[in-house]
This record gives structure tokens, C-alpha cells and sequence, in this order.
């Protein structure tokens, strides 16, 4: 992980000696596949652009960053991002709840948000399930963290996250909380979210 700046605004970078497999709900190169690359860029309050894929493609292309990636966008100072490890399992979160929301709570259009952004990195190769799975573990762990730091909310309406695992390797089937990639990860989560509240 890189801090670098673009524009004068700090941006974290991750780039991998060989491509890693992503399950990404980032606005860039989200959806599942291999990826070379990640961004978590720190944009202004106020933030209104309505392409935030083109402006993640803008800041990849001004960091040289080339290939497959995906990139995530937050009013959060990334240089506050929080990293965990867990038995090989990394979490690396910027925590952001300047507007909390519960999930199943009435629409609510126009409010402002905050952004959590997960980005991790696991030791070994996940199943197309378990990294559904995974995916779900993350939210979990989130939403217990901010469960016992008393935010009303289960997360902000723009969190996202990216799990990243080898290509190759023996195949782990399982990625819930009580599974031996998932337990960790789970750890790893609450406690950089934990750890990332203000």
C-alpha cells in the first residue's frame, strides 16, 4: 500500500506483482475478476460528480496505473486508513460516518453520506461462493463495529469493499464468519472499523 497524491488530494494505491482475484462493489472495475491494481481516492465534502467511474479512470490514468483495477472514492483522509492483520488475512479501512443509515431504513434521497471503504486481502484462493460469502462477512464484522460504538446505523449508503485472493492455489469453499479464512477476516474488520471511528 502507497500513499500518493493527485491534484494535492492523498490517494492510497495498491498494485500487485501478479493479478489478483477481486469481488469489488467499487464504482471502478467492480464485479468479480482478476485485477492488478486498487485505488481509494479521498475527494472533497460536497463531492457531486455523477461519473465516479470516469473519475477513478482519470486518477488511474494520472497514477500510470494501467490494466484491469478498480477504485474506490471517499471524503474520508485516506492517510487515516486503518490496517489489520489477522493469520494472513489484511484489512485496510477508511471510516467515514458522517451520515449513518440502517440498510432497511425509508428512503432517504439527497441526505448526505459517508463512505466506509474496506479494502482486503486474503492469503488463499476463495470459491466464487465464498467470496459472495465473504463479502457478507465484511458487512457483518462492519455493522457489529458500529453496533457496539452506539452509531444509529448499520453502515452509509456508499460503503463499498474489495476482497482480493490469489489466483491460483487450492481452493478455500468457505468464507463465513465461522470459517477459518472468514473468522479472520471478520476480526480483521471490526477491528479496523472499530479502530477507524472517530
Amino acid at each position: 500500500m502507497i500513499i500518493t497524491y493527485v491534484e494535492s488530494s492523498p490517494v492510497l494505491v495498491w498494485r500487485f506483482d501478479r493479478p489478483r482475484l477481486a469481488i469489488s462493489s467499487a464504482p471502478y472495475g467492480g464485479g468479480v475478476g482478476e485485477r492488478g491494481w486498487v485505488l481509494n481516492a479521498t475527494v472533497p465534502h460536497g463531492y457531486d460528480r455523477l461519473d465516479p467511474d470516469r473519475h477513478v479512470a482519470e486518477i488511474a490514468a494520472e497514477l500510470k496505473l494501467t490494466g484491469p483495477g478498480t477504485g474506490l472514492l471517499t471524503a474520508v483522509d485516506v492517510r487515516k486508513v486503518v490496517s489489520v492483520t489477522e493469520r494472513g488475512v489484511t484489512a485496510e479501512v477508511t471510516t467515514g460516518i458522517s451520515v449513518p443509515t440502517w440498510a432497511a431504513a425509508p428512503d432517504a434521497a439527497g441526505e448526505r453520506i459517508g463512505t466506509i471503504n474496506a479494502v482486503c486481502r486474503l492469503p488463499v484462493r476463495l470459491s466464487p461462493a465464498a467470496l459472495v460469502n465473504a463479502v457478507a462477512t465484511v458487512t457483518e464484522a462492519k455493522s457489529q463495529a458500529l453496533f457496539e460504538a452506539g452509531v444509529e446505523g448499520t453502515g452509509t449508503a456508499t460503503d463499498a469493499v474489495v476482497l482480493l485472493c490469489p489466483t491460483f492455489g487450492p481452493v478455500e469453499p468457505y468464507g463465513g464468519p465461522r470459517s477459518r479464512v472468514g473468522a479472520a477476516l471478520a476480526r480483521a474488520v471490526h477491528e479496523a472499523v472499530s479502530s477507524g471511528l472517530p
